[in-house]
């Protein structure tokens, strides 16, 4: 009969070998706030032009309100999931990691889908959104603000549940890192001095957070075969563990940032494999482009070089 307590031992020991270094915190958190990040400053920019050019500057308050708000949300659901799953271990932790990251999955995977498919008409949904919001009142506007970009912080929390094993501050600092590098971008393209290409920006972090997503996805089906919930979890698929130096900086970073084990079972290789083709094939179909809205007044408050600062018309090229 196995002991109990001898798994959750082993179990500890498992992971805490495989929790990323101090590299692969920084740099796969960063990238997640770099990407999320630029997404929620854009909405922000919108929200801002679209207020600057109609002349009420009195409900900016209310939109940077909103951004606070969002913002102190994101963070606490992000330090619920670093730090929550402390007060408990064993068996018990790999099923609540489990389950988190099955959830993440999900919820992420439908938000960069669904937003592969939205990006083309945000801008203007979020100027006409506005336009109803000020009419409403103060508390639409926050509300507005707070939702745009709170849904983008959410979706940037559920992406670090892959470091929830770190049990430090690394990943915070290289998510703070990579939101303020997304701010500063978000200003400089609001501002007319920075200029890049968003399609191909959101095009290669997409494919990025897909890979991100798939090791989520593999470590949560080890977490469930570890708890007994699903089978298969003495069917190894490979051991590539010698192949090379796992303990060096760039072995730490696949397995951190990717979840990448080198010693997979059957189950977790098929998930994963399965998870990467279906998912990268419905992000990186071809769309057709979106039928031009006519002309309004609303449409002329876009942000200055509305090329840079929109994710209309250019996302999906």
């Amino acid at each position: 009969m196995v002991d109990v307590a001898d798994i959750s031992t082993g179990i500890h020991t498992t992971f805490s070998a495989a929790a990323p270094n101090v590299t692969a915190q920084l740099f796969g958190s960063g990238l997640i706030g770099l990407r999320e990040g630029l997404e929620a400053g854009i909405i922000v920019m919108v929200l801002i032009a679209f207020l600057v050019k109609s002349d009420r500057r009195d409900a900016l308050k209310w939109v940077w309100l909103g951004v606070g708000a969002a913002v102190l949300m994101t963070v606490a659901v992000f330090l619920t999931i670093q730090y929550g799953t402390y007060t408990v271990t064993g068996l018990a932790a790999e099923a609540i990691a489990g389950i988190a990251s099955l959830v993440a999955v999900a919820i992420v995977t439908s938000m960069v889908l669904w937003m592969r498919k939205a990006s083309a008409t945000m801008s203007g949904e979020l100027r006409a959104g506005m336009s109803k919001a000020l009419e409403t009142g103060a508390f639409a506007v926050f509300a507005l603000a707070f939702l745009a970009v709170g849904r983008e912080g959410v979706e940037t929390a559920l992406f670090m549940v892959g470091f929830a094993e770190a049990e430090t501050s690394w990943p915070l600092l290289g998510l703070l890192i990579g939101v303020l590098a997304a701010a500063a971008i978000a200003w400089g393209m609001y501002a007319g001095a920075v200029r890049i290409n968003l399609a191909k920006f959101f095009k290669y972090t997409g494919v990025f957070l897909i890979l991100v997503a798939a090791g989520v996805l593999s470590y949560g089906i080890g977490a469930m075969q570890t708890v007994g919930w699903l089978p298969g979890l003495g069917s190894k698929a490979f051991d590539i563990s010698g192949a090379f130096d796992w303990s060096a900086w760039y072995g730490a970073v696949i397995q951190g940032v990717f979840n990448v084990t080198p010693t997979p079972t059957v189950l977790q290789l098929v998930c994963w494999l399965a998870y990467i083709v279906v998912v990268l094939a419905l992000f990186l179909r071809p769309t057709s482009a979106p039928k031009p809205a006519p002309a309004t007044d609303a449409s002329a408050d876009a942000p200055k070089d509305s090329e840079q600062s929109t994710l209309s018309e250019r996302s999906n090229k």
